[in-house]
């Protein structure tokens, strides 16, 4: 027998063994053992998944009186303020290092900071009753000063005691010559009374009131010397 003819018969008979034992592997099998990899799967994913927690800033309560006329005949529109990735979602920014940073993973805000940090402004700007309107950017909305904002830090930190950094800036431009006529600069470390993360959202919501609290009343004192004509 030439080898080439002994090749062939060697591969043949490792098909027909090939064959035969794909025939012992019934359907039947097949489908018992999916069966039991699905239902060990849905025994690992029932477990009792640990709860969300979330958080909000305060924002003020109180809002002008009916007919109660402006202080400065100004309308403002509010950006979307600027920010990092960190800060344009959801979970709670800590320190981990001098330059690295983790996120807590069931403890997050009910938005996420950098549009919180917009709709805090809009309704404290609103309750003051200085201005004859404030409003959040959009394509139909227009105004005489446009206030853009770029929040830097919000976050928890722990050198050398645990404590929240809150760094934003402002500035204000004139959307009739389009230059920039007030800018405010904003950070502070704020102590955390406590060791939990409800502690630390409490500590960053009166950083951050703290801020807006500054920021708005530097606004205020801007347009008391500086009157749109």
């Amino acid at each position: 027998m030439s080898q080439i003819q002994h090749f062939a018969r060697g591969h043949q008979s490792m098909r027909k063994a090939a064959a035969k034992a794909w025939e012992g592997l019934k359907v039947p099998n097949l489908i018992s053992t999916g069966l039991v990899l699905l239902a060990a799967g849905m025994s690992f994913g029932c477990g009792a998944a640990r709860p969300s927690s979330y958080y909000q800033l305060t924002v003020p309560s109180a809002v002008p009186q009916a007919g109660e006329a402006a202080h400065y005949q100004v309308s403002l529109v509010v950006a979307p303020f600027m920010a990092s990735q960190l800060y344009r979602q959801d979970r709670i920014v800590y320190n981990t290092g001098a330059q690295a940073m983790g996120l807590y993973e069931y403890h997050r805000w009910a938005e996420p900071p950098a549009q919180m940090a917009v709709d805090v402004f809009v309704r404290t700007l609103r309750a003051s009753g200085l201005y004859e309107s404030v409003s959040i950017l959009r394509s139909n909305v227009t105004g005489n000063f446009m206030l853009r904002g770029h929040l830097y830090d919000f976050k928890e930190i722990s050198d050398p005691a645990l404590a929240t950094r809150v760094t934003f800036d402002l500035e204000l431009r004139e959307n009739k010559t389009g230059s920039t006529v007030w800018t405010h600069f904003y950070t502070h470390d704020e102590p955390v009374n406590g060791k939990d993360v409800a502690a630390v959202v409490a500590s960053l919501d009166h950083n951050f009131q703290a801020g807006v609290t500054e920021s708005t009343n530097s606004l205020s004192s801007y347009f008391s010397t500086h009157r749109p004509q």
